[in-house]
């Protein structure tokens, strides 16, 4: 364990990008290392052992999603001793590199997977397709992938039409469609709205024997933020690496949706346009029972107008 470990409480969030990305560097570099992929890509690694968390990121997520504007896994390098490699794009790539190929054959060849005894990958949306895709390269690895995309091909998935400027990219060759990928792994878990029909759509095409599909209904299409925001996306990820990750476990930390004012908004307002009354009333209820909640007490209004009216 590294004595000093004061460099990982220091928030960036306040340096512009090029004195940001300097800082990174140094920090790595004092605690691992830091390698250049290219124009779009970048790697930092810092080492402790014995689990390996290998993360996916952009650069605005990093630095919107993080207080502090570091890597989300130094956070579980700094609190569980956890080594950490993160493979950061400047926006969104989906990591279609070959300069990305290169290194994680590089890491393939040295053997550095080897020296862990276990290796979790981590990633959302174009992220979490990486880390399903380069998962290959640390057999036996354990996978969570938030809201993945299983390939941009459009031969294969033209219903999806998101992220159109991608379609020209090449998801063929190396480390190309995410569900073959899996192959190796020893498990995997998909997470995903099963409302959202772009990310069911995806998550139907990682069907494995080694992959279990977490749903989380009603939760949106930015369900990464969501996580955070209730403070369940560290615990999943240790519940992974302890291969914990059961579906009761899961139900229980999804359970703080309940207290979620920004899940129980969207609720409200889909049950209300259900017309479904009773439910509408019971969210509206439940919130206001556990503080002020104006958006609720005037829907409340509302239906109480509604009803009278209707007599």
């Amino acid at each position: 364990m590294h004595d000093d470990l004061s460099v990982f409480e220091t928030s960036l969030a306040d340096l512009p990008n090029g004195p940001w990305l300097k800082r990174i560097s140094e920090i790595s570099e004092e605690h691992g290392y830091f390698q250049p992929l290219g124009k779009q890509h970048f790697a930092t690694f810092v080492e402790d052992k014995p689990i390996l968390l290998v993360t996916f990121e952009t650069v605005p997520n990093l630095r919107d999603l993080s207080k502090t504007s570091q890597p989300f896994g130094w956070e579980l390098f700094k609190e569980n001793g956890w080594s950490h490699l993160c493979i950061v794009s400047d926006g969104n790539t989906w990591f279609r590199d070959p300069k990305v190929y290169a290194y994680f054959d590089r890491l393939v060849d040295d053997g550095f997977f080897d020296e862990f005894d276990q290796v979790v990958f981590y990633g959302s949306g174009p992220c979490g397709y990486a880390a399903a895709a380069f998962s290959v390269a640390a057999p036996g690895a354990t996978v969570v992938a938030v809201q993945p995309q299983a390939t941009l091909d459009p031969r294969v998935t033209e219903w999806d039409n998101r992220h159109k400027k991608m379609r020209r990219a090449d998801f063929t060759s190396r480390y190309g469609y995410a569900p073959d990928m899996l192959d190796a792994a020893e498990q995997a878990y998909v997470i995903y709205d099963p409302y959202e029909q772009m990310d069911a759509a995806h998550a139907a095409m990682f069907t494995r024997s080694n992959v279990k599909k977490l749903r989380m209904p009603n939760m949106g299409s930015a369900l990464q933020s969501e996580m955070m925001r209730m403070e369940i996306l560290k615990p999943l990820l240790i519940a992974a690496s302890d291969d914990n990750l059961t579906n009761l476990r899961f139900a229980k930390l999804f359970r703080t949706r309940r207290g979620n004012r920004r899940y129980l908004y969207d609720l409200m307002q889909k049950a209300d346009g259900q017309e479904r009354d009773y439910l509408t009333r019971a969210i509206c209820n439940h919130v206001m029972a556990s503080g002020k909640a104006l958006r609720f007490e005037r829907k409340l209004k509302a239906l109480d107008a509604k009803l009278t009216a209707e007599d």
